[in-house]
Parts: structure tokens; C-alpha cells; sequence
């Protein structure tokens, strides 16, 4: 089991920045594959970020704009986000698979955290 708790969502003008965090207990982190997801009102959860070992892979959507990092002596998972976007605006998902590799495919991924919600004003 893995759990997993998000935090430094909230609200930004667009042009901002944020970053979020995610805690990770209950296995050895750096075995584990992290992930980022986001769902705004009305659509599905969709890919934003991923990490796993050295590798990293992003939606073409946040590319260059966010970007994932970790630190396996934290057991924490970063996203830092810039030059934010109204359409940024969603809650963001912490995820984590035990499988290493990097994966968009939100079924591949099998523990998540509650959400923290990330509001860009225009």
C-alpha cells in the first residue's frame, strides 16, 4: 500500500507560479513511479506529469511550463508550475505505481492521493 498526500494548491493570477507536493508513505519511495494528474469541472482526469528514476515525461499541454521532481530523501514528489494558464485550473492528483517506468495511462497507476485544487484567475 502506498499513501499518498497532496498539498500547495490554491490561487494564482495567470502568469504565476505554484508548487505542489506530495508525500508518499508506505513503501520504499524510490522503487516507486510518480505521477501528476488534473481534472477540471466537467472532463476527465487527464496526464500531466510523470518521474520515474531519471526519467521524466510531461503532456505536451505543461511542457516547458512545469516540471516534476523528487526527492527520495523527503519521500515527496514536486510539481513546479510557471507561466500558469486559466486553463491550468483543475485538481491536481498525486498518483504512484509500483512498476517502474514512465506512463500517461491513468489506469496504470494505482494509488492516488485526495486532490488539492489549483484556481488561475485570468
Amino acid at each position: 500500500q502506498v499513501q499518498l498526500v497532496e498539498s500547495g494548491g490554491g490561487l494564482v493570477q495567470a502568469g504565476g507560479s505554484l508548487r505542489l507536493s506530495c508525500a508518499a508513505s508506505g513503501r520504499t519511495f524510490s522503487t516507486i513511479a510518480m505521477g501528476w494528474f488534473r481534472q477540471a469541472p466537467g472532463k476527465e482526469r487527464e496526464f500531466v506529469a510523470t518521474r520515474s528514476g531519471g526519467s521524466s515525461y510531461y503532456a505536451d499541454s505543461v511542457k516547458g511550463r512545469f516540471t516534476i521532481s523528487r526527492d527520495n530523501a523527503k519521500n515527496t514528489v514536486y510539481l513546479q508550475m510557471n507561466s500558469l494558464k486559466p486553463e491550468d485550473t483543475a485538481v491536481y492528483y498525486c498518483a504512484a505505481r509500483l512498476t517502474p517506468g514512465v506512463s500517461g495511462r491513468k489506469g496504470d497507476y494505482a494509488y492516488w492521493g485526495q486532490g488539492t485544487q489549483v484556481t488561475v484567475s485570468s
